[in-house]
């Protein structure tokens, strides 16, 4: 059984580069047929690419399995399909054709070598699961790419939720709209602090008109960004305390007595002597 393996094995070693063009011609059909791109980097690096492949499988059938080889493999293939754009489900189904071009090829042959029927069954089962194996290997790599792309996207978003806008020399305002939690808060402590050093700022106006609730753990955070910014010498007005907020405030107990509060931001921009910004 074993010297039946092995000449199988040695005949695809002998044959990859073969077996390498079969499979690029047939991934290059498949590939543009389901994703619809120009496959350039299939031409001459995939070709031995995909000979390195064939020779692991040879090894394999062999007794001679590399794990390292296998997970090399797997993840520059993988990497290759991602900066190409592949969809997953192509690129899991691409592996069904190095499976398929191996029978083709060695079928006959088989034949006319009249080996077992139980040689074939022993075939599939080394191949199959290496080929599976590749398959999580493709699939984790694909995951670490989309959960890079959603935290980049998570991140681009959370920046624009904590804007820092410029409206004269020294002065700006950070407009907050929606809730703040925990993680926005850490979020606005490091803009306002990071932004007010870049832009050389003196006065900033944390307006919160657009927050819908401020509770003890709000009011907390924002204690914690005004007293951060007078450390750094920028002088901090928090404005839209609209009379449903400061009953709020009032019915919890927060001492607001040392934050310098506005009604709105028309009122805070005065109060720094920008009446003519508004007006």
């Amino acid at each position: 059984m074993k010297d039946e393996l092995a000449y199988i094995g040695n005949k695809i070693i002998k044959n990859k580069y073969i077996l390498a063009e079969n499979t690029n011609t047939l991934l290059s059909q498949f590939l543009q047929q389901t994703s619809d791109l120009s496959l350039p980097y299939l031409k001459e690096d995939m070709h031995k690419w995909n000979a390195k492949l064939f020779f692991i499988l040879a090894e394999s059938l062999k007794d001679n399995k590399d794990t390292d080889e296998i997970q090399q493999w797997s993840e520059k293939t993988a990497e290759a399909f991602v900066r190409n754009h592949i969809p997953l489900q192509s690129a899991l189904r691409s592996l069904s054709i190095y499976r398929n071009v191996i029978w083709d090829v060695f079928t006959e042959e088989l034949e006319q070598k009249s080996f077992a029927p139980i040689t074939m069954l022993d075939v599939g089962k080394i191949i199959d699961p290496i080929l599976d194996e590749i398959s999580a290997y493709i699939g984790h790599i694909y995951e670490e790419h989309n959960t890079k792309i959603m935290k980049l996207a998570y991140n681009a978003l959370e920046e624009l939720s904590v804007p820092v806008v410029p409206i004269a020399k020294e002065t700006a305002i950070i407009p907050l709209i929606g809730e703040i939690d925990t993680q926005r808060s850490q979020l606005i402590l490091e803009v306002a602090l990071q932004e007010s050093a870049n832009l050389k700022i003196e006065y900033l106006i944390l307006d919160i008109s657009g927050v819908p609730i401020v509770d003890t753990m709000v009011a907390d955070n924002l204690f914690k960004v005004v007293h951060a910014l007078d450390l750094i010498g920028v002088k901090s007005i928090v404005s839209g305390i609209r009379p449903e907020i400061a009953q709020t405030i009032i019915s919890l107990g927060i001492d607001f007595s040392k934050i310098t509060t506005c009604a709105n931001l028309h009122t805070a921009l005065a109060s720094i002597g920008l009446k003519r910004v508004i007006e």
